[in-house]
């Protein structure tokens, strides 16, 4: 299940998706407010909370059709995103809970209320630049520190790839949440800038990915 940014779609995984879907069974969706799905007027709607019941609730249909365990892949908020989950939802004791979780170029989030105000603000500030109607850009608000405050937790296995073109924070986060996860771990992609999954390191994501998938199921 692959999980976009801010101001992205799901249409941002296409390649990587195409290069996995002959084994395994692969799916994207919308957040509220980008791409495809429904934009609503009232900014409170665009909450991380709101985001997560959405994705349990797709989960929930793939689950219905009779499609097994679910990895979550998410770039830049979606990685965010992915990480709440699998703070909010405990592997092996919750049905909503994925397999695996696999990020790229994202963040846990602030612990510091300070640095999350700051966060915030330069969010909010920047929300006309974000491609989406600016109440959609809300879902980029952090909200608390549960992610910092669960990494410790959060057995769930976890990939965390971060691009060396990218900005700097995002390779740190990445030897951060492999020291503080038990679970987890962090591969830095050479060449690789913000949005390195659309196309100049698709295959190698999709290998990534295919890898790390396969030793789930080892």
């Amino acid at each position: 299940m692959f999980l976009h940014g801010v101001g992205s779609s799901a249409a941002t995984w296409q390649n990587v998706m195409a290069l996995l879907d002959d084994r395994y069974a692969v799916a994207a969706f919308d957040l509220l407010g980008h791409g495809s799905s429904p934009v609503l007027d009232d900014p409170a709607e665009y909450t991380r909370d709101r985001a997560l019941d959405d994705l349990d609730e797709v989960i929930a249909s793939l689950r219905t059709s009779g499609r097994g365990p679910v990895v979550l892949v998410g770039h830049s908020l979606g990685g965010y995103l992915s990480l709440a989950h699998a703070a909010t939802r405990t592997w092996g004791n919750d049905e909503r809970a994925a397999r695996g979780v696999i990020v790229l170029n994202t963040g846990p989030g602030f612990r510091d209320p300070e640095k999350r105000a700051a966060w915030n603000e330069r969010s909010r500030r920047n929300a006309h630049r974000f491609g989406v109607p600016e109440q959609a850009a809300e879902l980029n608000i952090q909200e608390d520190g549960v992610v910092m405050e669960r990494l410790a937790e959060m057995t769930v296995p976890t990939l965390v790839l971060a691009g060396d073109a990218d900005r700097p924070e995002y390779s740190g986060a990445g030897q951060y949440l492999e020291r503080k996860m038990p679970n987890g771990a962090f591969i830095s992609v050479a060449g690789g800038e913000h949005a390195m999954h659309e196309e100049s390191h698709a295959q190698e994501v999709a290998d990534i990915i295919d890898e790390f998938v396969q030793s789930l199921q080892g």
